[in-house]
């Protein structure tokens, strides 16, 4: 089993969204028993809320079933425990070095680099744009389910 860890800043909006598309891609594909899948952040502001009401809006509105979410910041337990590690923009890898260190093993990507583009995912908390956030993950998503290198 291919185990898989979202991150972002809050673990509110980016990273849920990108969890719960991720199981729908690969439930919709046959291949749910493949992967262990979550999300993180790499702060303590949002320790224990739910995915914001935007972002569940925006999983409904696309027919992605999701679950109550509790926020919680990643731990160096984490890193060794799953086999990717996938950041939503740059500012996360900065705060994931100094919380687990350097990744030797190289697990940490960001998750556009997987359909080959170098560049962040739309943060909505800024933007108020949660459909161009949406977009991005499931561009993402996407591409990483279908990669050889899960």
């Amino acid at each position: 089993m291919t185990k898989i860890l979202f991150v972002c800043h809050g673990n509110i909006c980016r990273s849920p969204m990108a969890e719960y598309l991720f199981k729908h891609l690969a439930a919709q594909s046959g291949r749910s028993a493949e992967f262990e899948v979550a999300s993180v952040a790499v702060s303590t502001e949002e320790t224990g809320n739910d995915i914001y009401p935007p972002a569940q809006r925006i999983l409904t509105a696309h027919g992605v079933p999701f679950t109550r979410h509790a926020a919680r910041r990643i731990t160096r337990a984490d890193y060794a425990s799953y086999d990717h590690i996938v950041c939503m923009d740059r500012s996360n890898l900065r705060l994931l070095r100094y919380l687990i260190g350097e990744d030797t093993a190289g697990k940490v990507s960001l998750l556009m680099e997987w359909c080959g583009e170098s560049r962040d995912v739309a943060d909505p908390w800024y933007t108020g744009n949660f459909e161009v956030t949406y977009n991005d993950l499931l561009q993402g998503c996407t591409a990483m389910l279908n990669s050889k290198n899960l």
